[in-house]
């Protein structure tokens, strides 16, 4: 079952170069869907939504893959476009163990068959608006496409389905600054998060092609959750631990990633690293209304403690995902920081196997084989 889910889960890197039509609010490279769903399923947990449309969410843009994006703006084939993603779909999802399940997702989620459904797909549409309209500096021709979508396009349904948002982005088109409450901070935090896609990891993507960034990074183990979640311990909600795992590294907008296997007094797990966090989880999470800034920053606090049944399975699987991607890339950022088989056991193996000794198990011989073969 295990080769059956790495094999999903490998493929699914693949998403981490599929370029979309938005670029990063800093303009500095276009966005990519790994990372552009990351984005989404942090706004539907900032919006309120349910783990079911979170999960959604966090497929919903797999079969591009296959087809790539598709930019709103475009003429498009509809009738072949839907046969290209569900063919897209049959292929990435048969893969997976549990394939039907995340494939009953996908297909809900393109129909909106359920309130759910609904919901994600709003936050799917509203992201790269307001990406668009609270870049510092945005592209005119992207207005003008924000423009059209919200006059005449899929998101004109927000004048009804979503009044306040539709006042807030009509607000912003116009020049004028958004009035004061909890909306405009939940869209300034979520502003502040599009930094995270700017953070470089010591790892690289499967394909070696570059290193892995820290949004596409949480995006990747929030899918490890959804698709391992059977592995873990009794007590464990899964749901829940996806959405530890889709706001852990929001701190290293300010800290910057600090690779496992780094040394000296900056090191993983060191006092002046711990008391950094801290600092950037009080400011980060201080962006949103009170008293949800207060529940995320004690979620936070949570999985850096590794002291919960959610927490011990979020840190697993944030130990097993580094190690799998250097696997399948040839070791290239052990090779950086001379990393030993020894190291890996001792600062990889413990964590993984409190959170679910089968998946040490798997991971262990990989590792053998890599570091002996």
């Amino acid at each position: 079952m295990l080769d059956e889910a790495f094999a999903f889960l490998c493929e699914a890197d693949r998403l981490k170069s599929v370029e979309r039509a938005s670029v990063l609010m800093d303009l500095s490279r276009p966005e990519n869907s790994a990372e552009h769903s990351w984005h989404v399923a942090l706004w539907a947990m900032v919006m309120g939504a349910s783990d079911r449309a979170i999960a959604m969410i966090l497929l919903h843009d797999l079969v591009e893959i296959d087809t790539g994006d598709q930019p709103i703006h475009l003429d498009h084939d509809v009738a072949g476009l839907a046969l290209a993603e569900a063919e897209a779909a049959r292929r990435l999802f048969g893969l997976a163990p549990e394939g039907g399940r995340l494939a009953a997702l996908w297909r809900d989620f393109e129909g909106r068959a359920d309130a759910c459904a609904v919901v994600a797909k709003r936050m799917d549409h509203a992201q790269p608006i307001f990406q668009v309209l609270m870049a510092a500096d945005p592209l005119p021709d992207h207005v003008a496409i924000v423009r059209d979508n919200l006059g005449a396009g899929r998101a004109a349904r927000f004048e009804t389905e979503w009044p306040e948002g539709w006042a807030a982005a009509q607000a912003l088109l116009a020049g004028r600054a958004l009035p004061g409450g909890d909306l405009a901070r939940r869209l300034a935090f979520l502003a502040e998060a599009d930094a995270l896609k700017g953070v470089l990891r010591a790892n690289r993507l499967l394909d070696g092609s570059r290193r892995e960034n820290s949004a596409e990074h949480s995006w990747h183990l929030a899918l490890y959750a959804l698709v391992l979640g059977g592995l873990a311990g009794p007590g464990v909600d899964v749901g829940r631990v996806i959405r530890m795992l889709l706001i852990h590294d929001l701190v290293e907008i300010d800290v910057g990633d600090v690779p496992l296997h780094s040394a000296g007094g900056q090191a993983h797990g060191s006092a002046a690293v711990r008391a950094a966090k801290e600092a950037a989880a009080r400011r980060i999470f201080g962006l949103l209304p009170e008293a949800q800034g207060r529940a995320m920053l004690e979620l936070w606090r949570e999985f850096e403690a590794v002291a919960t049944p959610d927490a011990v399975f979020a840190k697993a699987l944030d130990r097993c995902q580094p190690a799998v991607q250097n696997l399948r890339s040839g070791g290239a950022g052990w090779v950086e920081y001379a990393v030993t088989l020894a190291h890996v056991e001792g600062r990889v193996g413990p964590w993984v196997r409190a959170g679910s000794p089968a998946l040490w198990e798997w991971l262990h011989r990989g590792l053998r084989a890599h570091f002996d073969g």
